[in-house]
């Protein structure tokens, strides 16, 4: 990945980087720098979500690796042939995706899990630039509300136009589909805002949509 799209050493928002700090003082053994974008780097699918978590892609630099919110997002990914096993617990387990590529609209660990505006703004350049190494054809996913707002931003589109709701489905230029989805969080997984069915759904359409 470019440094156009991702930069380890980036400390452009103060909150963030002291929080790092603070972290990596705590728990010494984490990887507590930003999380690089992992997967095939000419995907067609690009999932896209909020930020890494603390316990994590924080600790262990991979996204959705070792946190709750990765079980179902790489059983899914796995029972849909974007991925060659159903779970991520290290760096070194052995995973790898397939014509997919999971990045984040923050890419570092924000307190309490809620990053500022002016942060997803400060690192939305290295998404819009990852958006257009996109093929024509692709298909991005955003995983909540906060990413699927990143992207149209990215985009340089209106959000007026492209209203967030669970599996809404937007056609971009390049003939690119764009797919909302219910962030596989903790919270929204175990109150059902979010059954696997729902999520499911999700990639069986990205799947036909690629296919």
């Amino acid at each position: 990945m470019n440094k156009n799209c991702f930069d380890l050493a980036c400390r452009r928002c103060d909150r963030l980087s002291d929080f790092l700090d603070d972290v990596k003082v705590k728990y010494p053994e984490y990887h507590a720098r930003p999380v690089a974008p992992f997967g095939d780097k000419n995907a067609k699918l690009l999932v896209v979500g909020l930020a890494p978590g603390m316990h994590g892609a924080n600790a262990t630099g991979r996204p959705f690796t070792g946190d709750f919110a990765g079980i179902l997002l790489y059983e899914t990914l796995f029972k849909f042939g974007f991925s060659n096993q159903s779970e991520s617990t290290d760096r070194k387990d052995g995973l790898e995706l397939i014509n997919c590529r999971i990045t984040n609209a923050v890419k570092c660990l924000p307190p309490e899990n809620k990053p500022l505006t002016s942060e997803v703004n400060e690192c939305n350049t290295f998404l819009e630039n990852e958006l257009k190494l996109l093929k024509q054809g692709s298909v991005i996913i955003a995983l909540g509300g906060i990413a699927h707002k990143a992207v149209i931003k990215a985009m340089q589109l209106r959000q007026s136009d492209f209203k967030f709701a669970h599996n809404a489905q937007f056609k971009l230029e390049n003939d690119i589909t764009f797919i909302s989805s219910y962030h596989c969080s903790r919270y929204n997984t175990q109150t059902k805002r979010l059954t696997p069915k729902m999520f499911h759904a999700v990639f069986k359409k990205a799947q036909t949509l690629l296919n």
